[in-house]
């Protein structure tokens, strides 16, 4: 090869070299972006901006070990932000993004859909006049691999091993303590230190909140005001065997409810009354049915069966053939198996068909597909057009964060600590009742289980809607729980002109 050919391949793998580097798809370490926007909120006309941006996750030896992807929605000319609540927001999975609520629950921007909450095309987003903004700022946080929020190379350009990155993220504990650093950052950098905080977390987020309730507390010194747990998980706390195949019966009730499926004189009646009969046989009767297990009577196995299928809509047969204890798999395929149906997961008033009307457990959840490709334009479009942060990183919805550690889960008495600690801290639950991932007795079996002594009982609260896991979905209820979650947030600011004591 002659020298002028040798110079000429030198450079063009030179600059090949050059331009992969330059080009590598990666999200920028700490970066904001701020737009200004109008809106009306309760017949209020609303000025408000939005920085949407990244910010490190930092080692104890200050190294920056990932970067979280936020957008904060702040009301312009407050004069005082000390008066001003700052509302924190989490969504769950764990490995989702903060999408879900953003877009479709507390934000002044939300999801084109129709009014029971089904995704229409065009998809877009449209003014959502009943967000919580006129109240309180909120920040929309993603954790680690979720949104645009990336793990980082070390200083030499290697990336963490997943073990190592299980252990410093992927894990009911490591998350807690990484996202409260994170948030004490943001708070300290955005001058909210005096401002009245509140968290609130979807699903798996009431885990992670309940959690960072006490570790904010107890290692960066905050008292907060309120925590919000919508659809909760158990966080922590134990509802195996007949508790859990019990507490189903509540949910199954309302499903079948809204399906029509139930008898005359119980289909007459709405929906509230229902439930209250079905919890009162459920604690009453199903329950300790339940727990004598093969050693129940014929007879009283005869009479309970007779009254879990008058309220699940299912025949008294399938619940004998199931030893009174039914699955969720089986209800989903089994509620409207005769009509060629099979039942939602997340919102059971969803329908789909399966490859077959035979078997136990449904093909997919056909609220998850519908959801997922509504919302995924929606949020891509939305921060990239209205929010104006741009990056050909891939906006991760749902993220892989597995295995995830969920040893030593005490999340629960965490948030009870919490509680006891700060006379302060309220809890409000929300959950909706056609939700079967995280059923609404479970929910409010969790606030009964929360706090045994009963001595906190009148600082927690549940709220119900017609709707499934992201109650929100539906307009009705989309109004219903923001108007819900202000008054919670107004009321637990009262208790600040009294003295942090008992």
């Amino acid at each position: 090869m002659n020298l002028t050919k040798l110079l000429v391949v030198c450079t063009l793998v030179l600059s090949f070299g050059s331009n992969a580097v330059e080009h590598q798809r990666k999200i920028d370490i700490d970066s904001k972006v701020i737009t200004n926007h109008k809106t009306t909120i309760n017949g209020e006309r609303i000025n408000y901006s939005v920085a949407s941006g990244t910010q490190p996750v930092w080692d104890e030896q200050g190294e920056a070990v990932a970067t979280l992807y936020y957008n904060y929605y702040t009301k312009d000319k407050v004069d005082d932000l000390s008066k001003r609540p700052l509302l924190i927001s989490f969504n769950g999975g764990p490995g989702s993004a903060s999408v879900w609520m953003h877009i479709a629950y507390t934000g002044p921007r939300v999801l084109k859909i129709d009014d029971e909450g089904y995704p229409v095309q065009p998809y877009g987003m449209k003014d959502n006049p009943y967000s919580v903004l006129d109240v309180a700022d909120i920040v929309f946080v993603n954790p680690v691999n979720t949104g645009y929020s990336r793990v980082l190379p070390d200083k030499e350009g290697k990336m963490p091993s997943k073990e190592e990155q299980q252990k410093q993220f992927f894990g009911v504990n490591a998350d807690i303590k990484y996202l409260a650093s994170w948030i004490n950052t943001f708070v300290t950098r955005n001058n909210r230190s005096l401002s009245p905080k509140f968290l609130i977390g979807e699903s798996y987020g009431t885990t992670r909140v309940s959690g960072l309730a006490k570790e904010l507390q107890s290692a960066h010194w905050w008292f907060l005001n309120g925590v919000v747990l919508v659809s909760p998980t158990d966080i922590g706390i134990n509802r195996d065997g007949p508790v859990k195949a019990a507490n189903r019966l509540p949910y199954f009730a309302a499903t079948a409810w809204h399906h029509k499926v139930l008898p005359t004189k119980l289909q007459q009646k709405d929906l509230p009354e229902v439930l209250a009969e079905v919890e009162a046989f459920t604690l009453n009767q199903y329950l300790p049915a339940l727990a004598k297990g093969a050693f129940i009577s014929a007879q009283d196995k005869q009479a309970i069966a007779e009254r879990v299928s008058l309220y699940s809509g299912l025949s008294k047969q399938f619940v004998l053939q199931n030893n009174l204890d039914i699955s969720d798999d089986a209800f989903w395929k089994e509620l409207l198996r005769d009509q060629g149906y099979i039942l939602g997961r997340l919102d059971s008033r969803y329908l789909g068909i399966d490859k077959r009307d035979a078997g136990d457990s449904p093909d997919y959840f056909p609220e998850l597909s519908a959801w997922l490709h509504a919302f995924t334009p929606s949020i891509n479009h939305y921060i990239r057009e209205e929010l104006n942060y741009k990056t050909d990183v891939q906006y991760n919805m749902l993220a892989n964060v597995h295995p995830w550690d969920r040893s030593n889960n005490t999340t629960g008495e965490q948030l009870r600590q919490a509680m006891a600690e700060n006379p302060y801290l309220n809890v409000l639950f929300q959950a909706g009742y056609y939700d079967g991932a995280t059923n609404y007795f479970d929910a409010k079996y969790t606030m009964w289980q929360l706090d045994p002594s009963g001595k906190m009982r009148d600082r927690l609260s549940f709220k119900g809607y017609r709707s499934g896991h992201m109650m929100y979905l539906r307009h009705e209820d989309l109004k219903a729980s923001n108007d819900d979650l202000r008054e919670f947030i107004v009321e637990s600011l009262k208790s600040q002109t009294r003295s942090a004591k008992y």
